[in-house]
């Protein structure tokens, strides 16, 4: 949900709201015809209502400048960056959460979690070469940074991106970064206080 909301929080995103959701509403009608498998992000602009975070950011990066490249295979190459994120980073970083968050107590947790941070490590050690010393991935920054540094997050509290110093200072570009991070801040401030009941 975060990321999606930090595509909107840049310089030449227009004002958005955000409005909590409780797990019970989430499997309500009105929720479901946003999101037919109860899930969140949604996004709705006018009469569009869009779910999943990579259809939200490509969405909005379609229609404000900076977030994709005008050059066409620069484009392509963002966009593939995009779901590089959602489809090949971020599924064994899920694994991860789960294997501590859900499984932690369960009599193989402690040999499963090895492999588990192995699949991540291979995820992240080609990653990590291909940003190299670079600021970004593709040249300029772009929806695939946005979208890669927000999977990547989920990973600070665990000590693995220490192996891989690239990444955990990535993004690198002090502005840059103060814009995500900002963005992030603004996005979570609606999501503290007292959560939604139900």
């Amino acid at each position: 949900m975060i990321r999606a909301f930090a595509g909107r929080s840049r310089k030449w995103a227009q004002p958005y709201e955000v409005r909590l959701v409780s797990f019970r509403a989430m499997k309500e009608p009105a929720h479901l015809a946003l999101h037919p498998f109860g899930q969140i992000p949604t996004y709705e602009e006018g009469d569009l209502a869009c779910s999943r975070t990579g259809s939200i950011v490509f969405h909005i990066a379609e229609r404000h400048v900076g977030l994709l490249p005008d050059d066409a295979d620069a484009r392509a190459r963002a966009i593939t960056w995009m779901f590089a994120a959602l489809n090949t980073v971020e599924p064994p970083i899920l694994e991860l959460a789960n294997a501590r968050l859900l499984e932690g107590d369960k009599p193989w947790s402690k040999e499963r979690l090895p492999v588990v941070e192995d699949r991540v490590r291979d995820r992240l050690k080609p990653l990590s070469a291909r940003l190299g010393g670079a600021d970004w991935l593709d040249g300029g920054f772009s929806a695939g940074d946005l979208v890669m540094v927000s999977v990547l997050i989920r990973l600070k509290s665990s000590g693995i991106l220490d192996g891989y110093p690239n990444l955990a200072a990535y993004p690198r570009p002090r502005r840059s970064a103060a814009g995500l991070q900002a963005g992030f801040r603004r996005s979570i401030g609606g999501l503290q206080g007292k959560p939604p009941t139900g």
